[in-house]
């Protein structure tokens, strides 16, 4: 299964996003910027961010006790 980056807006509570539909039943991650700021990637950044989607699609996980033991002394 391939990744694509596609852009949307949010009318009356749906996401509407721009060129062609994805397929029916298709599982897509959403990722929002605050209300007045914007999300933007470089092509380094946004290939790492797909690469990293493609290792979870795959399984390629650690159990939520890793991650938040990574974060545990960092605040």
């Amino acid at each position: 299964m391939g990744m694509k980056v596609i852009t949307g807006k949010v009318v009356a509570g749906r996401i509407v996003i721009e060129g062609e539909p994805l397929e029916e039943g298709s599982t897509v991650t959403v990722l929002a910027p605050e209300r007045d700021e914007a999300f933007v990637l470089d092509s380094q950044a946004e290939t790492s961010l797909l690469a990293a989607m493609a290792e979870a699609d795959r399984g390629e996980v650690i159990a939520d006790e890793q991650l938040w033991g990574k974060f545990q002394g960092h605040g």
